[in-house]
C-alpha cells in the first residue's frame, strides 16, 4: 500500500463510526508487546472523537449545563456525523451546530436551544475577531467641529447582532456562574442584543429598540449629522443631545472604528 493509500485508509477508519479497521489499514499496522496494531487504532479512533466533543463542550457550555451531558453527547456525535470539520483548524467545528440544531431538535425546545447556542456562538467569534483600535473619548476630543458633522463609523469586526426572542440571556448568565437555570420563557417583544471583544474581553449589551436601531443606521456609514437628524422625529430638539449620549455610551464600550 502507498503512503498516500495508507494516509487515506487511516482517515477514513478515524472519522468514521465503525472502531474495527479495514482489514487492509490493520495489515499496515505493526503493533508491540504492550500494545497490539488493533489497539493502538482504536486509541485514536476514541481519541478523535474525544478531542471534537470537548471542543464543542468548550465552545458551548451553557448550552451543555442545560441539556445535560448525555443529551449533549448524543446532539454533538450527530451534527459531527452530519457535520464533519471541513477546515484545518479546529476552532471552526462548532459553526454550524446552531443550524443543525434546527433539523435535530423540535419544538418547543428547537427555538431556544438554537438561540442559545447562537448566543454562545457569537462569543467565539468576537473572541477570535480581527483586532483594531476602537474610538476612543481621546480621539474624539481631537476633532474638530467639522470633523464631527462628518463622521462616519462602523462596528468593530468583532461586533455581532443577535436578536433573542427568550430569555437566553438570563439562561446563559445562570449556566455560567453554575447556578440554577431559570424556566424558558419567551420574552414580551425581541430584544436587539450585541456581543463583540474590548480590551481583551468578550461583552454583551441588551439595546432598547430605539438605540438599536439609531445605531444599526449611524454604523451603517450614515454621518453624525444623518443620525441626528433621524432621531428628529422621535426626539424632537433633544435629538442631538440624545445623539451624544449614545455616542458617547457607543464608544465607551468600544463598538466604533472611524471610516
Amino acid at each position: 500500500m502507498s503512503l498516500s493509500a495508507l494516509q487515506t485508509a487511516f482517515e477514513i477508519y478515524l472519522t468514521g463510526d465503525s472502531a474495527l479497521p479495514s482489514n487492509e489499514l490493520l495489515e499496515q499496522i505493526r503493533g508491540s508487546t504492550a500494545l497490539s496494531a488493533l489497539e493502538g487504532l482504536q486509541i485514536y479512533h476514541n481519541a478523535y472523537r474525544s478531542r471534537l466533543l470537548a471542543v464543542l463542550r468548550e465552545d458551548f457550555p451553557a448550552l451543555l449545563h442545560w441539556i445535560g451531558n448525555e443529551s449533549f453527547e448524543q446532539l454533538a456525535l450527530a451534527y459531527m456525523a452530519a457535520w464533519p470539520p471541513r477546515h484545518f483548524s479546529i476552532r471552526w467545528l462548532g459553526e454550524k451546530l446552531p443550524e443543525f440544531i434546527g433539523s435535530y431538535v423540535e419544538e418547543p425546545q428547537l427555538s431556544p436551544m438554537r438561540e442559545l447556542a447562537e448566543l454562545e456562538w457569537a462569543f467565539t467569534l468576537a473572541f477570535d475577531a480581527q483586532d483594531v483600535e476602537a474610538l476612543s473619548a481621546e480621539i474624539m476630543s481631537s476633532l474638530s467641529a467639522e470633523d464631527w458633522i462628518a463622521l462616519q463609523v462602523a462596528l468593530v469586526p468583532s461586533a455581532n447582532w443577535l436578536q433573542m426572542q427568550y430569555n437566553t440571556l438570563d439562561l446563559w448568565k445562570a449556566a455560567k456562574a453554575d447556578a440554577p437555570l431559570p424556566a424558558t420563557t419567551r420574552l414580551p417583544n425581541d430584544q436587539s442584543c450585541l456581543v463583540w471583544r474590548h480590551d481583551l474581553v468578550c461583552r454583551y449589551r441588551s439595546l432598547q429598540p430605539d438605540e438599536a436601531t439609531a445605531l444599526r443606521l449611524f454604523a451603517s456609514g450614515e454621518s453624525f449629522a444623518s443620525l441626528c437628524e433621524s432621531l428628529r422625529t422621535p426626539h424632537g430638539d433633544h435629538a442631538p443631545t440624545q445623539a451624544a449620549i449614545w455616542m458617547r455610551q457607543w464608544i465607551s464600550d468600544g463598538l466604533l472604528v472611524r471610516l
